[in-house]
């Protein structure tokens, strides 16, 4: 059982569906959903984004520093990710222009020897504010390229562990050695495979290009202030993830369509053919049956195909995953019963926490077994699965209470906690979707009801503070909506309704429409 071959070839599609305020990406593997990604107006990435920043406050008792880019919370600087360079903001006039850089001062390991109040550093976020916390920031900047990854403050070549070809991997550092200087780094992406020399070198010299462009930018600009803002969701996709091991990418947007197109033209001419453009009027997720997945990943209880069930529980300090056989009784052997569902299980917990992009520390209670040979297996199917994670994630050995414990790098919050947020009526026990979520819902059911088409008028039933949300924060968009799809819509504020509930009628006839 524990030699089950993990996801080798499996067929990868990508769907994107750009809406009013949120933009939406799903990646199916073997049309199931993997993973979700959201960008929104009013919740913005940041992992990526290079500022020109202050440093406010030097704690050495913490060995770390508060800097201001200029957003509401500081940023967070641990000495550990302070580089042996820092960028300053003298440049050498006697040097030509295109061999400028910052100055650079060799790393002492004390930060009140390295950082000063008041002194202005360059950085690049890591990752999001969450909760109450700032963002998390480096002075070891890099900027991602498809094949590369440039990083002007180290001196050393990286390659993606992914690349375990080593024929492939000496043919690379061959390459890419002859283009680099020694007072520079580049790690070599996945996607760089079987890639020529020339290509190597194009990337590296439009990296180079756009460093000097920061570089230059944070010279000139009064911190805090943004330098360079990493590319967007779609962007960003089409750059890490669309490679030849992605079948099709359906987008519904045609401004985006052409744009991508473009884009592919210029970095990956041989896709441009997986490129499919999206034009019925049914929304793109409801006609890939995305809408009930997408709702899933907010259920406590996940059911497994036999009959077996896992338990996700989100707390601050870490996440909670219990095993539960449920209906499955299987085979006559209990351990042999055991064993499959943790099997099972094992399988979609790898999916979850991609799925929902959980972080941090996971615990996971598999059902108790007897064997030691078969918690190795489970423990390897886990490993298995969770290789194919594009976040750092971490399974250590099963511990004497029989739990195994995962690490899973955290770049930003959670589905759940980004999407939802504390229910008053429960006093926070609960979790409900924000007002943002559910113009973003009423949009969905619209444009499903005008491409099933008939109706003129609707009458949407909300409760009292997603009507104010909408009045207040949202009226061009649903302007924008009735425009596009044709339908006049009336909103009605509802005590009675729960708070993220929205109920929509038929006008003149009263008559109610499914929403699902």
């Amino acid at each position: 059982m524990g030699n089950q071959q993990g996801p080798k070839s499996i067929k990868r599609d990508i769907i994107i569906s750009v809406g009013l305020k949120q933009t939406r990406a799903a990646i199916l593997e073997d049309g199931r959903l993997a993973e979700l990604l959201i960008d929104s107006d009013s919740d913005k990435r940041m992992v990526g984004d290079i500022y020109n920043a202050i440093v406010r406050k030097v704690l050495p008792g913490m060995q770390a520093a508060f800097v201001d880019i200029g957003l509401p919370k500081q940023a967070f600087l641990h000495v550990s990710d302070i580089g042996d360079d820092l960028f300053e903001y003298e440049l050498d006039e006697d040097e030509p222009e295109e061999e400028r850089g910052g100055r650079r001062r060799k790393k002492i390991q004390a930060i009140q020897d390295q950082l000063k109040e008041g002194q202005q550093i360059l950085v690049q976020v890591t990752k999001e504010p969450i909760g109450t916390k700032g963002p998390r920031v480096t002075t070891e900047v890099s900027i991602p390229g498809r094949l590369l990854v440039y990083a002007p403050f180290e001196s050393r070549l990286g390659i993606s562990r992914k690349i375990d070809n080593q024929a492939e991997r000496n043919r690379i550092k061959d390459l890419v050695r002859k283009i680099i200087t020694k007072r520079e780094g580049v790690i070599v992406r996945t996607a760089a495979e079987d890639t020529r020399e020339e290509d190597f070198r194009n990337e590296y010299e439009q990296l180079k290009s756009l460093w000097r462009k920061v570089r230059r930018q944070a010279s000139q600009s009064e911190a805090p202030a943004l330098v360079y803002r990493e590319t967007k969701l779609i962007s960003g996709l089409l750059r890490d993830i669309f490679n030849e091991r992605v079948d099709s990418l359906v987008i519904d947007d045609k401004e985006e369509f052409k744009q991508v197109k473009s884009y592919l033209k210029i970095i990956a001419p041989g896709l441009t053919d997986r490129i499919q453009l999206y034009t019925s009027a049914v929304p793109l997720f409801t006609h890939s049956n995305l809408d009930d997945e997408v709702r899933k990943i907010f259920n406590r209880r996940v059911w497994l195909k036999k009959g077996g069930y896992i338990v996700i529980e989100q707390t601050e300090a870490l996440v909670s995953i219990d095993v539960n056989t449920g209906r499955y009784t299987g085979e006559k052997d209990q351990e042999e019963t055991i064993l499959r569902t943790n099997i099972e299980a094992a399988r979609e917990i790898a999916r979850q926490v991609r799925l929902r992009d959980l972080g941090g520390i996971i615990v996971c209670d598999f059902i108790d077994m007897e064997s030691k040979t078969n918690r190795q297996a489970v423990l390897d199917e886990l490993r298995r699965w969770l290789k194919y994670d594009r976040a750092k994630t971490k399974a250590f050995d099963v511990s004497q209470l029989g739990l195994i414990e995962m690490s899973r790098q955290r770049v930003r919050s959670s589905l759940y906690h980004s999407l939802s947020e504390p229910c008053p009526t429960c006093e926070g026990r609960g979790r409900i979707f924000t007002p943002e979520v559910i113009a973003t819902e009423i949009e969905r059911v619209v444009r499903k009801v005008s491409a099933e088409g008939g109706e003129k008028q609707l009458l949407v039933r909300i409760h009292p503070v997603v009507a104010l949300h909408l009045m207040e924060k949202e009226q061009e968009v649903m302007h924008l909506l009735e425009q596009q799809t044709g339908i006049e819509l009336k909103l009605r504020d509802d005590p009675m309704m729960q708070m993220d509930a929205i109920s929509v009628y038929s006008l003149p006839s009263q008559k109610q429409i499914n929403v699902n």
